[in-house]
């Protein structure tokens, strides 16, 4: 897959590319957690009434595959430049491989709203030990959590997804830029045996609930599909190469810091499954699926378009 060819195709590069247009060109090597102090330092007593809250507010851990984690978008409360650095920190948390592709499928999903149309909050405060930053909007939830959550991938749950062509996708999901996660996914199942794909093969998924739905629970044995300890070495290999090519995406740091996690616990204890049920076309080509362990979900659903839900925490 041309990792760069969504971006081309709906015409949304110029936009991504002049991304940092209102910024000194100095920024674009400053980490999103030094940017976020900036924003943070950069706001009006009226502007903190609508976008800070205490670092301990519930709303800090929700996610959710299409919502707004305050009332006003970004576009109605902050200034050009803020907004400018609001983007500037969300590029920064991805590769800088796919920052202009995962931008351009954010812009694509506002439906024509753009990038201020998301929304922001600051929990906590700077230098102080509690801090974090989230985005969300339609199939996007971000987090920067700048000197403050231990323990968390990412700084706790995020999102994303994309509907490319229309809100049904065919089962080759033509244009979704992160179809290609499935297809790494599917490659592990096509090289199981018939008994190991038996015990892979479900039926139904998970629901999608909102933050529940990648509650974890702590459990090593008993998880749907089949336990990793089930698998040769080489199939092992590849499920860990399709786990690091789903973290390309995302800055090397918090990638890097995800499989810590989850190899800290045991690969062993993770489990895989697929879902029959969700087969868009009846390909055997499987849309949905998801690895999971006591301390990890990664729940990919691409039925009828792309959501994936992760929640990553140290045990």
């Amino acid at each position: 897959m041309n990792r760069r060819s969504f971006v081309k195709n709906a015409a949304l590069g110029s936009v991504a590319i002049s991304t940092a247009s209102h910024l000194p060109a100095a920024t674009e090597k400053i980490s999103s957690e030094t940017l976020v102090s900036q924003l943070y330092s950069s706001l009006k007593d009226g502007q903190k009434k609508l976008v800070t809250f205490p670092f301990e507010h519930p709303l800090r851990e929700k996610v959710d595959n299409n919502w707004q984690i305050t009332k006003k978008s970004i576009g109605e409360i902050f200034t050009k430049d803020q907004q400018a650095l609001v983007k500037e920190i969300f590029m920064n948390l991805h590769s800088e491989e796919y920052a202009e592709t995962v931008l351009g499928q954010v812009l694509h999903d506002s439906e024509g709203e753009g990038f201020e149309s998301t929304s922001v909050a600051l929990f906590g405060k700077p230098n102080t030990g509690k801090f974090e930053f989230v985005l969300t909007g339609r199939h996007c939830t971000r987090r920067c959590d700048g000197d403050s959550v231990n323990g968390e991938a990412f700084g706790g749950p995020i999102f994303y997804g994309h509907a490319a062509r229309s809100f049904n996708e065919t089962a080759e999901h033509p244009g979704n830029v992160y179809w290609y996660q499935a297809k790494q996914a599917n490659k592990v199942f096509s090289m199981m045996d018939g008994r190991q794909q038996k015990m892979a093969l479900l039926d139904e998924s998970r629901p999608e609930q909102g933050t529940r739905t990648v509650k974890l629970t702590g459990k090593k044995v008993g998880l749907p599909g089949i336990p990793l300890s089930e698998l040769s070495r080489d199939q092992k290999g590849q499920v860990r190469k399709t786990m690091n090519d789903l973290l390309v995406m995302f800055r090397k740091k918090d990638a890097k810091e995800a499989m810590r996690m989850v190899e800290d616990v045991g690969f062993d204890h993770l489990h895989m499954a697929f879902y029959k049920n969700h087969d868009i076309g009846e390909d055997k080509v499987w849309d949905v699926w998801q690895i999971e362990g006591p301390n990890c979900l990664w729940f990919f659903r691409g039925d009828p378009h792309v959501h994936a839900w992760i929640n990553i925490k140290k045990a």
